[in-house]
C-alpha cells in the first residue's frame, strides 16, 4: 500500500486533499504537545484558514516526550488524515498544516532555535495541566516539581514546557525580536493569565531583567478547546487507509463537532482560525465555565461511575439508561451555576453534549477521562458545588460525582483488581485510602484533607459531606451499578 506523502495529494479527491498547496506556504506557528488533540483541533483550524486565506502560519510541531508520531509525520511531509466519526458514517480529510515535527527528547537545541526565527509569530501549547508545574494557589511555578526544578537548575537547557518557553523567549531578546504571542490550548480555567504567571514565575527566579520583559511585550491570549478526540489505536490507522487509500501511520479521528474562543489578542497577527468555526471575543472565561463545568464535569461523572461499572467506553455508559439519567441532572445542575452567556442557548448545548457523549463510533475510553483527577476535579466539579452551596440549590449531583472519584480512589474495581490512578498525586491517594481502609467515613475525611485540593466551604459543610458519605458506602458496599441504579431511582 503507498504511504500518504506530498506525491500523494494530485491522487486524493477535493475534499480530501487540502484546498491549498501546503509547501507554497511558510511556517509561522511554533506548537508544542504533539498528540491528538492538537492534530484534531488546533491543526483543523489552521487547515481551513490556509485553505481560505493563505498565509505563512503552518506549524512547526514539537513532540515534549515521545518520538514515534514525530517519525510518523517527518516520512509523510506532515500529512495525516483527520478521520470525522458521527453517527452516520466516517468522513476523511488530509491535513497539511503542519510543516514539521521534532521531538524535543531528541532535538531540544533545534527546538530552541526555533524561537530565533522571526518568522515565528505565535507559540500555541497542549501539553496537559500536570507537565506545567502550575501553582493555581498563589499562581506561580512549583519549584518541587520534577521538571520545573531540573529546568531551574539549568535553565539554558531546558526539558520542560515552562523552561523551554522561558529560554526561548530569553534567546528571543537576545537576537532583537518581536516576541511570539503564546496561546494555551489547554483545558484550564483562564488559561492565558495562568500560564503567563507561570513563565513570570519562573523568568523572575533565573534573570529579573528578562522577566520584566516579558511582563511587559509578552500576549498570552486565553482560549477554551473543546473536541472529544479518543486515543488513537490501530482502529483508526485502518479506517483512514480505507478513506483515503493509503498507509498513514500518523492519522487521528474526532468527533465531527469542534469549538474554539480566543481572547484576541495577537500583536503579531494571527491564522484566519474563524475560517473554521474558531470564535475571537474579548472575554474567554464565561465560555470556559460552561464547557468546564458542563461537558468536562458530566465527563468525569461519566469517567468514574462508569468505568467502576464496566463501561469500556464513553458511549457503552451512555448505553445505561440510569447513568445516562444522571449525565442529563449533573449538566441541567452545571448549567444552573454558569448565567447567562450572549448567543448561547444553555439548554440546546446540553442537548448536543448528551448526543456527543452518545455517538457510537467515538470509542472515548473512560479510564483514559479518569486520570488526573486532582488536577481536574477543583474545576470542574468543586467550583460548580461551591456555587450551589452557597445558593442552596441541589448539592446531589455533585455528590455523587465526587464519591464517584472517591471509590475510584481506592485503585480497586467491582473484581477486586488493582488498576493505577495515574494521578501526580498519586502517592498521597494511596496513603489516604490505606489509611481510611473501607469505611466510607474515613474515607471522605482522608480524602477531603488532602492539602491544596478540597475548598473548604465544602469539607466543613455537614450537608455536602453527609451527601458524600452516604453515596460512597453505597458504591464501596453496593457497587457501583447499584449505587447508580439507587441515586437514578
Amino acid at each position: 500500500m503507498t504511504r500518504l506523502t506530498a506525491k500523494l495529494l494530485p491522487q486524493l479527491p477535493e475534499g480530501v486533499r487540502p484546498a491549498y498547496d501546503p509547501a507554497a506556504q511558510a511556517a509561522g506557528i511554533l506548537h508544542l504537545g504533539l498528540g491528538a488533540f492538537h492534530r484534531a483541533h488546533q491543526a483543523f483550524y489552521t487547515d481551513a484558514a490556509l485553505a481560505r486565506d493563505g498565509g505563512d502560519w503552518r506549524i512547526l510541531a514539537v513532540s515534549l516526550r515521545s518520538t514515534e508520531t514525530v517519525d510518523a509525520l517527518r516520512a509523510q511531509d506532515g500529512l495525516f488524515t483527520l478521520v470525522e466519526r458521527g453517527p452516520h458514517g466516517d468522513r476523511a480529510q488530509v491535513i497539511g498544516a503542519v510543516a514539521d515535527a521534532l521531538a524535543a527528547a531528541r532535538d531540544s537545541q533545534e527546538v530552541l532555535a526555533v524561537f530565533e526565527r522571526p518568522e515565528i509569530r505565535i507559540v500555541t501549547l497542549t501539553v496537559t495541566e500536570k507537565a506545567y508545574g502550575f501553582d493555581r494557589a498563589s499562581m506561580d511555578i512549583e519549584p518541587g516539581h520534577e521538571a520545573i526544578a531540573a529546568d531551574l537548575a539549568a535553565p539554558q537547557q531546558p526539558r520542560g514546557v515552562i523552561g523551554l518557553l522561558v529560554e526561548g523567549l530569553r534567546r528571543r531578546r537576545a537576537a532583537d525580536l518581536r516576541p511570539p504571542a503564546i496561546l494555551c490550548c489547554d483545558n484550564l480555567p483562564e488559561n492565558g493569565p495562568l500560564l503567563r504567571a507561570g513563565v513570570l514565575g519562573f523568568a523572575r527566579r533565573v534573570d529579573v531583567d528578562l522577566a520584566e520583559w516579558i511582563a511587559q511585550e509578552v500576549a498570552f491570549p486565553a482560549s477554551m478547546v473543546d473536541r472529544i478526540t479518543p486515543a488513537t489505536t490501530d482502529e483508526t490507522a485502518k479506517r483512514a487507509q480505507a478513506l483515503i487509500g493509503a498507509d498513514d501511520a500518523a492519522a487521528v479521528e474526532t468527533e465531527p463537532f469542534t469549538q474554539w474562543v480566543i481572547e484576541e489578542n495577537f500583536p503579531q497577527g494571527r491564522p484566519s482560525w474563524e475560517a473554521g468555526g474558531a470564535v475571537f471575543v474579548a472575554d474567554v472565561a464565561p465560555f470556559e465555565r460552561m464547557k468546564l463545568r458542563m461537558l468536562n464535569g458530566a465527563h468525569s461523572l461519566i469517567a468514574y461511575a462508569g468505568f467502576l461499572a464496566g463501561h469500556a467506553y464513553v458511549r457503552d455508559a451512555m448505553s445505561d439508561a440510569s447513568l445516562a439519567v444522571l449525565v442529563d441532572r449533573h449538566i441541567r445542575a452545571a448549567a444552573g451555576t454558569v448565567g447567562r452567556l450572549e448567543g448561547i442557548d444553555l439548554d440546546a448545548y446540553r442537548a448536543d453534549l448528551l448526543a456527543r457523549f452518545a455517538n457510537p463510533a467515538i470509542a472515548h475510553q473512560t479510564y483514559q477521562i479518569a486520570m488526573d483527577g486532582t488536577e481536574k476535579l477543583p474545576q470542574r466539579i468543586f467550583a460548580p458545588a461551591t456555587d450551589a452551596l452557597t445558593s442552596g440549590a441541589d448539592l446531589a449531583p455533585y455528590a455523587f460525582a465526587v464519591a464517584a472519584w472517591m471509590c475510584y480512589a481506592t485503585g480497586r474495581d467491582a473484581k477486586g483488581k488493582n488498576y493505577d490512578l495515574r494521578d501526580p498525586r498519586e502517592d498521597e491517594l494511596r496513603r489516604a485510602v490505606l489509611h481510611a481502609g473501607n469505611d466510607a467515613s474515613a474515607l471522605v475525611a482522608a480524602l477531603t484533607a488532602l492539602p491544596s485540593f478540597f475548598p473548604v466551604s465544602l469539607r466543613d459543610s455537614p450537608a455536602f459531606r453527609h451527601a458524600l458519605e452516604t453515596r460512597l458506602a453505597v458504591m464501596l458496599d453496593r457497587g457501583m451499578p447499584e449505587a447508580i441504579r439507587r441515586e437514578a431511582a
